[in-house]
């Protein structure tokens, strides 16, 4: 189960038949070499099992960060090569790179030489006009020939030209379809469906196709979507706990991260969808937006958030 418990990054979950695991928002080889590496890379441990999704075509690069990652405790390292961003077309890295399969299995080549976790790859269904089912069969094909064997695939071409970033996270058409085809094509591939899932009846149809579901956006702004995962897609029985008891699961982290010296926003922020739906919900959002940044803001301003939900 998903705890908020982040200060810099925004994730995406993974569900699969085995567990749930937390993925990073995608951070370049670059900048895990010479950046600042305790504030790009550092998480609770309660996240465990959580992957680094690297940015990057740099083969020595990339394994040289992906080791890097695995020395900082990551349980896996993800290459994105699905990201449409104009930074990322114009560093030849991200969506642009399935156009170029060679490269990423090079890339793919020397990050498994590096570590002992897995590494995986994230991808779209093609990009412009090279999107056609044939050319994704060739693209996986050619990087399972280089050694991966999980693949998290957005079902939505990515249209480099033309659309922002967020317009292709919205205007190409989904075809869940041609993801179920490789998962048929490629039946010991390991093959994870993302792109417009919202809710975990959606997980559950498409857990009948392929081997996972990847949960993002909605994951982020209504994060209690989550809260039955174990319930619901690993069949415990357990309870589901609360609203109110995740927040103070997450007020209790906020309270040793203040003491430490990190400013409350940079984690309250992530609590914003945390009511989605509820009465007060507004007015909670309303509350952090106003006080999360003031210079003497602690954890006791969750509560005073939380105060405000009527339901």
């Amino acid at each position: 189960m998903m705890e908020y418990t982040d200060k810099h990054c925004r994730y995406l979950l993974r569900l699969i038949s085995r567990h749930t695991l937390l993925y990073s928002e995608m951070v370049t080889s670059g900048a895990v070499l010479r950046g600042d590496r305790n504030y790009l890379l550092d998480f609770d441990p309660s996240e465990h099992p959580v992957a680094l999704q690297l940015g990057g075509s740099n083969p020595k690069e990339l394994a040289e960060a992906s080791k890097i990652a695995e020395q900082w405790g990551y349980d896996e390292v993800n290459l994105n090569v699905g990201c449409p961003s104009d930074k990322v077309q114009n560093g030849s890295i991200g969506a642009c790179l399935m156009a170029q399969p060679k490269t990423v299995a090079d890339c793919i080549h020397e990050m498994q030489k590096a570590v002992t976790i897995p590494v995986t790859v994230k991808c779209r269904i093609g990009i412009d006009d090279q999107d056609s089912y044939s050319h994704l069969n060739r693209f996986i094909a050619c990087i399972v020939d280089a050694g991966c064997s999980t693949f998290i695939v957005h079902a939505r071409k990515a249209i480099l030209q033309g659309l922002s970033p967020k317009q292709n996270r919205e205007i190409p058409p989904l075809h869940y379809e041609r993801v179920y085809r490789l998962k048929s094509d490629f039946p010991s591939l390991e093959i994870i469906i993302n792109g417009g899932i919202t809710s975990l009846e959606q997980a559950q149809v498409h857990l009948q196709k392929v081997d996972g579901v990847m949960i993002g956006r909605e994951a982020y702004h209504n994060p209690y979507v989550l809260a039955r995962v174990d319930q619901q897609i690993f069949g415990q029985s357990a309870k589901a706990p609360t609203r109110h008891e995740i927040l103070e699961q997450f007020i209790q982290y906020t309270e040793k991260q203040v003491a430490s010296g990190t400013q409350l926003r940079h984690m309250a922020k992530h609590t914003f969808g945390l009511f989605h739906g509820q009465p007060g919900a507004r007015l909670f959002r309303r509350f952090l937006s106003e006080n999360i940044h003031k210079e003497s803001a602690d954890a006791d301003i969750l509560r005073s958030a939380a105060s405000l939900i009527t339901g």
